[in-house]
């Protein structure tokens, strides 16, 4: 099921979107799909490389996802960019103890895009958090940093806590995935 974000009414979009995410789970792994509708020849995307891990990607237009189980304060951010790098870190609680995932996941990420549309699915095997147990149930947070060509960056995701856009914050964690099967 498609999810629509919500642009954080903080940060500015200079172009006419619309973005939606889509998350499920497959053994222990997980499976998303984001896409960006509307006009978006003003924004700023960064350029393809070659796939693999990359420190800082959140900085630019970079889709994301929030992953912890349903109990405790564990979680995981995955950085998805555009340009085919990734990034996977691993956190204790609330924005501390930020490392990357070990041993990194794997991860394939497949772009499309045109004047009208982008889209971007990925599928990331997690096999390796031990946190993240395929037994249990997830909570999930869905969310996009856009940069538009004049350098604003705005804020999406399915839920925003109050006060500045956080994508950390508990409130952002708003889709339960089910174990799988």
């Amino acid at each position: 099921m498609r999810h629509v974000l919500a642009r954080h009414p903080d940060s500015p979009c200079s172009a006419p979107i619309r973005i939606e995410g889509e998350a499920g789970r497959s053994g222990s792994g997980v499976l998303l799909d984001f896409r960006v509708s509307g006009d978006n020849r003003n924004l700023l995307l960064p350029d393809p490389a070659a796939p693999g891990f990359r420190d800082g990607l959140w900085q630019h237009s970079c889709f994301e996802a929030f992953i912890r189980p349903d109990q405790g304060d564990f979680y995981c951010e995955l950085n998805l960019s555009p340009s085919g790098e990734w990034a996977a870190y691993a956190f204790d609680s609330y924005r501390e103890g930020m490392r990357p995932v070990d041993p990194l996941p794997a991860l394939a990420i497949a772009l499309a895009r045109s004047d009208t549309s982008i889209e971007l699915r990925a599928q990331v095997e997690l096999n390796g958090v031990k946190a993240l147990a395929s037994g249990h149930s997830w909570r999930l947070g869905l969310s996009a940093v856009i940069e538009d060509v004049h350098g604003h960056k705005s804020y999406w995701a399915l839920a925003h806590p109050p006060g500045a856009p956080d994508f950390h914050h508990k409130d952002c964690f708003a889709l339960e995935l089910p174990p799988p099967g």
